[in-house]
């Protein structure tokens, strides 16, 4: 049915609704529909061509939506709504099916002949959707930060040249947010929570496979252009986009040589992140890696030195001394009766 409709059609039939709450309603369970449906796809991966037209009429769908909310639920303001458009159409767009990159040339070139590339249709809208938050941008920082770089992190470069934008908007909206702790009219000056945001998502993200070096430097190039022209924010942002650079940079190297067999390489890209985040002051992630330090001590039986690790972290609890060696002493004394062929408490 959505397949038949024209934008005409959805606005006569948007119109209908009696009330606003009504349509609320409608849109949020529509929403909440696509979203589900592109996150656990009914048809089998290897139907394509139903899947791309399903994907289509989704897209029509989620433009002629963005439409309505923009001007109907914008004062007041419908917050949950908004949430859910942005949720639902970054799920669409990161969706598996989308990412024609793990297609072969000929698929991929008949896909964008028929239908385009529908991540940088959607992400187009996306942005739209955003800048036209005006006033209310606030609500969703730093909550959506994630999702926003999970979708700049998708390798179309027309796409993340739209989107990373919005992160200078962010941490501009942020920036210039009233603080309530002093006098009426005195900013906030600063953009630490979607900075926070940013690097801790960054970590898992690529780890997980997302960014490449392209990201790394179009990253880089735009913020750095945009802080540059800003005389309030420049000295700030230039420091956090020469930040995140090296640390996109120690990212990439680490999750290249995690899988290599050679597990020294690994212990040393390891400790280039752990002393990175300890250099930048970023506790939480400082203490993930000294975890994945000491694991990989372990796997190669280096028990003293998985000892000294934990006692890295110790001191950051503020651990007694007589606690400290107490740790260290277990595991050290653990690994002499492993190679004495006994069993710890036998």
């Amino acid at each position: 049915m959505f397949r038949q409709m024209t934008e005409a059609h959805y606005s006569i039939y948007l119109n209908l609704f009696q009330t606003d709450i009504d349509l609320t309603d409608f849109l949020m369970e529509i929403l909440l529909v696509i979203r589900d449906l592109v996150t656990k796809n009914v048809y089998p991966k290897d139907w394509n061509e139903m899947i791309m037209l399903q994907n289509s009429v989704f897209l029509k769908a989620l433009r002629c939506f963005s439409h309505t909310i923009r001007d109907r639920f914008k004062d007041p303001f419908a917050d949950q709504l908004w949430n859910n458009f942005f949720h639902c159409a970054i799920a669409f767009l990161t969706q598996e099916t989308l990412q024609l990159e793990n297609f072969s040339s000929t698929k991929r070139h008949k896909i964008i002949s028929r239908y385009k590339d529908m991540r940088r249709e959607t992400g187009f809208e996306i942005r739209s959707m955003w800048f036209n938050l005006g006033n209310h941008k606030f609500r969703f920082i730093p909550a959506m930060v994630g999702p926003i770089l999970e979708m700049t992190l998708l390798p179309e470069t027309e796409l993340r040249k739209a989107t990373i934008p919005i992160f200078f908007d962010m941490m501009q909206c942020e920036f210039n947010q009233v603080n309530p702790l002093f006098r009426k009219g005195h900013i906030r000056a600063k953009f630490d929570e979607v900075e926070t945001e940013i690097i801790t998502k960054l970590d898992v993200l690529v780890e997980g496979g997302r960014g490449d070096e392209q990201y790394r430097d179009l990253f880089y190039e735009i913020l750095y252009g945009l802080f540059d022209g800003h005389t309030q924010m420049r000295d700030q942002g230039l420091t956090f986009v020469d930040l995140v650079h090296k640390l996109l940079q120690r990212l990439l190297e680490y999750r290249t040589i995690i899988n290599d067999e050679n597990k020294e390489n690994r212990m040393s890209c390891t400790v280039n992140l752990l002393n990175f985040y300890h250099e930048i002051d970023r506790q939480e992630m400082y203490v993930r890696y000294l975890h994945k330090l000491s694991d990989l001590h372990l796997e190669c039986d280096n028990y003293t030195e998985a000892a000294y690790t934990l006692l890295l972290y110790t001191k950051l609890l503020g651990v007694s001394s007589f606690w400290t060696y107490t740790i260290t002493e277990f595991v050290y004394q653990s690994f002499l009766l492993q190679n004495q062929g006994c069993q710890v408490f036998k």
